[in-house]
């Protein structure tokens, strides 16, 4: 295929690279010939990069530098060209004006692509006089190495467009999902459960940032936790995002943004590119602060209350050396520890008459890493936080011991809150029929690098568990935030995966 792209920026030289070096003929384009010079010296120096790695043979280096063409004119007649793929700025306006000309200098069989990350795949098709004829093919940065690029049929895509876009990243080594036209797309759509909810936690100072994040890398098992990757992405990008999407779903709750974010833009606080973000970085930056020591009495007895996760942990801790008491209820001395599963300490230590001084939540969500989470009440004893601390850091034998998170209480704790926004949000996406619950799946794992697509990790939990979590998140705190989708709550009732595209009206036609 004769691929034109008109953008010789970060996306476009990515987007050569990864087209060159999958057999395709590329004319690379910009209006700044400089930009063009500087982008095919950079394929180049990839290209060596892999040869020089293994990755690449050397006759294979030299065929794609072959096949990528510069052109200095993005307006010359190419009656080859069998596609074009447009990566200039995120502006309306500029993407129409750039389709206008193409239309007028390419032969009709072309078919325009935009690699837009936000706006309307159908209202940038809307300047041209032949709509149907574009779509988008957002690709991810760094293109070579993010192997997931979505297809956005437009209102008036033609049908048999988004299939041969398709056909042509799969031949390239990537995966295509493909994905209605509505904000966010997939990824950044999927994206926005973990990063609203670790702001909606800050906000109620359930944690700092750095907590939060310790907890979503060592309970969740992400690779890097929401405050890490916003200082990353840039929060002047992420909050831009946030509240496009909320915007484009017409103030949907589930997205709702945080007031956190406006002034810490204003104030130029964007995360590793300023310096400065929720962490400091640079080689003037001080050393993040280590966790607190545990000092507590290991030794003191503890008395597990509750239902959920309560006869897991009796044991872990008896394995452990732990004092753990049996009976009714909890001696004089004895600390209690409350497995909560979307409720909180303190409805616990109401219902079930707790000492207020001495009980505290555990969260009894399964850990990815040797990490418990230890939840504390504004009555909290804070000699007995710091021994109830020590009594969960302790290991069986020949193990290391647990670290140990201490949190303020809430609904279903810091891992609960995190994982239920990602599986909400996934599953409201999949209710709309945005995409297919195995295209959501794996967007967010090879694009988001999640330890696993947000559909089947609600499934490990359980469909019923999953609700029964929403539904007491829900009636715990009254924000519609929490409320269980459609999605959820048939797939509990019916027995079926979350990750099942189930039967539709259509199938029975």
């Amino acid at each position: 295929m004769r691929i034109r792209i008109v953008g010789a920026g970060a996306m476009g030289r990515g987007i050569a690279q990864w087209a060159a070096a999958g057999g395709h003929t590329v004319e690379l384009c910009d209006v700044r010939t400089e930009a063009v010079t500087a982008a095919v010296g950079f394929v180049r120096s990839m290209l060596e990069r892999a040869v020089d790695k293994g990755r690449m043979s050397a006759g294979d280096r030299d065929a794609a530098l072959e096949r990528l063409v510069p052109l200095d004119d993005p307006w010359a007649p190419g009656p080859e060209v069998e596609l074009v793929v447009e990566a200039v700025r995120e502006d309306l306006d500029t993407k129409a004006e750039v389709f206008g000309k193409l239309e007028r200098i390419l032969p009709e069989s072309a078919v325009f692509a935009t690699n837009t990350s936000s706006l309307s795949v159908t209202r940038i098709a809307a300047s041209l006089r032949d709509p149907g004829r574009l779509a988008g093919l957002h690709f991810f940065n760094p293109v070579p190495l993010m192997r997931i690029v979505e297809v956005v049929p437009g209102a008036a895509t033609r049908p048999g467009i988004p299939s041969v876009l398709t056909e042509l990243v799969e031949s390239c080594g990537h995966r295509a999902v493909t994905v209605a036209d509505t904000p966010g797309f997939l990824v950044n759509h999927a994206g926005r459960g973990l990063v609203t909810e670790a702001l909606a936690l800050l906000e109620e100072s359930v944690a700092d940032p750095a907590g939060i994040d310790r907890i979503a890398r060592d309970v969740l098992g992400l690779r890097m936790g929401p405050f890490e990757l916003m200082d990353l992405t840039g929060l002047d990008v992420t909050a831009a995002v946030i509240d496009s999407i909320w915007q484009g779903f017409r103030h949907e709750d589930r997205l709702r943004p945080s007031y956190l974010t406006p002034n810490r833009v204003t104030a130029g606080l964007h995360g590793r590119k300023t310096g400065q973000g929720w962490f400091a970085y640079g080689p003037e930056a001080p050393a993040p602060a280590p966790e607190a020591p545990v000092t507590g009495d290991a030794d003191r007895p503890v008395f597990v209350a509750g239902g959920e996760g309560a006869e897991g942990l009796r044991t872990a801790l008896s394995e452990a050396g732990a004092a753990v008491e049996s009976g009714a209820g909890p001696s004089d001395r004895a600390l209690v520890l409350v497995p909560v599963w979307g409720t909180t300490v303190a409805a616990a230590v109401a219902s079930l008459g707790l000492p207020a001084a001495r009980a505290f939540g555990v969260d009894p969500l399964a850990p990815a890493g040797r990490r418990r989470v230890l939840a504390v009440t504004p009555a909290s004893d804070p000699s007995a936080a710091r021994d109830a601390r020590a009594v969960l850091a302790r290991a069986a034998d020949g193990e290391a011991p647990w670290a140990v998170s201490v949190v303020r209480d809430t609904a279903g704790s810091v891992a609960q809150r995190l994982l239920a926004s990602v599986v909400s949000v996934a599953a409201s996406i999949a209710e709309r029929s945005l995409a297919t619950p195995a295209d959501i799946d794996l967007a967010v794992t090879t694009g988001l690098g999640y330890p696993a697509g947000p559909l089947a990790w609600g499934d490990r939990v359980g469909a019923a568990r999953m609700l029964d979590l929403q539904r007491s998140l829900h009636a715990t705190t009254g924000d519609p935030r929490h409320r269980p989708t459609r999605w959820l709550t048939e797939r509990a009732q019916l027995g079926l995966a979350l990750t099942d595209p189930g039967t539709t009206p259509a199938d029975c036609a």
